[in-house]
């Protein structure tokens, strides 16, 4: 067996948030260590000739097109009135499509699915990453993985439920689903389907062979007492890796001169998108311990900012709150990182940020929700201030962070207030995240991972066909 694979991603986009970047990262390493590299995605985004849409819109009928292209036509029109001539044309594209969504049954109606293998010349390997963002019929699985082995990255839950990504405190994922609590977590639906939608996913996942790799033990504990279980010929936790040629510690003065913050005061760092209106994030916490912190340490110049949101700053007595665009070139961000005294990462829901690895890797500590992957990323101080943490349990020797209860400003306050006050204990932490990062986060780790468990799924296939 050659030791040059042919390995096709899939993958909602080929740039966009934290999941479609871990797919551009492997996509990249693989083609710089000689595999043949393709991407499969349902929004191209990039002129990168080794990925291509996945044609669902050239797998429609006439039927189809005619009255779909009349929708679009009567909603660019623009006219009052037309809404609902546009609305209707639509239905009579896609009636039973129409019908589904109206039900709240989730959306599998992308024929271009099965075109994959076919466009990707004869892959060796398929691994898929999110495969909700409508532009993946879940069907394929089935037929996918009886031409050719297939690995699911997961970076969220939503796999294991009957619609939503993370489930916050429910637990009806496990049973069935059903008498949904909140229809509104993204991806939303209309009415309570998901009963059906879990029973269908449940149908789909017993008729394939999938290879399922989580990036925690978190999520992995959740998908061994999951319906996904059941179509999982193996399963493993690969934890992501960044890029430690981008991301690595600058000197504080310098990344605070280029991004134009004062030198003496104490910054504060938060990314991700959209951060105010994103459902999944806690902004409202992490406010409240900002504000905290400005009644307390008087005489103090903060500096909080939220990387990857817009709008005017925001002034709380000697604190002040920075609005910063969303970064796409990944050295303009790591500078933001080496500018921080320490990143803040307040969260309702998460699995396995790269944001927090970026921060360890550039030697800023981190202070964290426990909630998801994240206390897999963080090794909590376990005593600050003469204070001994549950939730912390390392030293000073390994410490890279703090943790603290979600929704509770109060901890978080006093775990930043905590290491502001330390210079050392923080400097300290730094050093040590940029070793634990150079030790458990290094992308060619990941990398060389992937490779040797394709190497096994491979040979096993070999195996069983002799």
């Amino acid at each position: 067996m050659s030791d040059r694979r042919n390995i096709l991603q899939i993958s909602t986009a080929d740039v966009r948030g934290g999941a479609e970047n871990v797919a551009r990262n492997l996509q990249r390493e693989y083609r710089a260590r000689g595999h043949r590299s393709q991407m499969a995605v349902g929004f191209k985004i990039t002129d990168d000739p080794d990925v291509f849409v996945i044609p669902n819109e050239s797998e429609r009928t006439g039927w189809e097109n005619f009255w779909l292209e009349a929708s679009g036509k009567l909603t660019r029109n623009g006219m009052r009135g037309v809404r609902r001539a546009a609305r209707l044309a639509g239905i009579l594209g896609q009636p039973g499509r129409q019908f589904n969504q109206w039900m709240g049954i989730e959306d599998f109606h992308f024929a271009g699915t099965k075109r994959v293998v076919e466009l990707a010349d004869k892959p060796d390997i398929v691994h898929c990453h999110n495969l909700h963002g409508e532009y993946f019929d879940l069907h394929a699985l089935e037929w996918l993985s009886a031409r050719v082995p297939v690995v699911i990255t997961m970076h969220d839950a939503w796999l294991l439920s009957g619609h939503c990504v993370h489930s916050l405190g429910c637990g009806r994922w496990e049973t069935g689903c059903g008498k949904c609590p909140d229809l509104t977590l993204y991806p939303a639906i209309r009415r309570d389907a998901t009963a059906h939608n879990w029973k269908r996913k449940r149908s789909i996942y017993r008729s394939s062979r999938l290879h399922v790799a989580t990036p925690c033990r978190w999520l992995m504990d959740k998908v061994e007492r999951s319906i996904l279980s059941e179509g999982a010929s193996t399963m493993k936790v690969i934890p992501h890796g960044i890029d430690l040629k981008e991301f690595k510690p600058v000197p504080k003065s310098i990344a605070r001169a280029q991004l134009g913050l004062p030198p003496d005061a104490d910054v504060l760092l938060f990314a991700a998108n959209g951060i105010r209106q994103n459902i999944w994030k806690d902004y409202v916490t992490m406010r409240a311990a900002v504000e905290m912190l400005s009644s307390r340490m008087t005489g103090r110049n903060i500096v909080f900012i939220a990387l990857g949101d817009v709008g005017p700053s925001d002034h709380i007595g000697s604190a002040e709150i920075r609005f910063i665009p969303y970064q796409s070139d990944p050295v303009a961000v790591a500078r933001f990182y080496s500018a921080a005294d320490l990143y803040i990462h307040g969260t309702r829901a998460d699995t396995f940020p790269n944001v927090i690895l970026e921060a360890l890797a550039c030697g800023t500590p981190v202070v964290g929700t426990a909630v998801g992957g994240i206390p897999e990323q963080i090794k909590g101080i376990g005593s600050l201030g003469g204070q001994i943490h549950p939730l912390n349990t390392h030293g000073t020797d390994t410490a890279t962070g703090m943790l603290v209860p979600a929704g509770e400003p109060e901890a978080m306050a006093f775990g930043i207030g905590g290491l502001l006050l330390d210079t050392e204990l923080r400097r300290t932490l730094g050093r040590n995240a940029v070793e634990d990062a150079r030790v458990r986060f290094d992308l060619q780790r990941q990398v060389s991972d992937y490779l040797q468990w394709y190497c096994e799924i491979l040979a096993d296939g070999q195996r069983s066909k002799g």
